[in-house]
């Protein structure tokens, strides 16, 4: 972020009509403009899925795919929805909960990923003993 700072823009950023928000992009184009996401997908993402030589499946790996693998990443770790919701600038929680409600871990992952967590460091205590 040293070499390339954030660029501020003003968007109406909770609805497509919404009230306008200045906010700090990360990634943004050359120009510092925000990256649009058709722009994105076809110089950026299609060509490293080439090189990678990975099978593209059409509406289901460009940039969207990348904002969806980000809110499950996030959900998994135990974010709140409330929170997943404000990091991908959705203006109602609930919205967001209808999106990612499958990915959600259920109770018994979550309980599982408890106990394994406090045995886990239960065990590396008595081994620093």
């Amino acid at each position: 972020m040293e070499e390339f700072p954030p660029v501020e823009v003003t968007l109406p950023w909770k609805e497509p009509d919404g009230e306008p928000e200045t906010v700090s992009l990360i990634l943004v184009n050359k120009d510092g403009n925000p990256i649009r996401r058709d722009g994105f997908n076809q110089y950026v993402w299609t060509p490293a899925l080439d090189r990678a030589k990975v099978t593209r499946v059409p509406q289901q790996d460009g940039m969207h795919a990348l904002r969806h693998f980000y809110a499950s990443v996030l959900l998994d770790a135990g974010e709140s929805i409330r929170a997943l919701a404000e990091w991908l600038g959705h203006s109602d929680p609930a919205f967001t909960m209808r999106v990612y409600t499958h990915l959600l871990p259920s109770s018994s992952d979550r309980t599982r990923k408890a106990i394994d967590r406090f045995m886990a460091n239960l065990v590396d205590e008595n081994l620093e003993r």
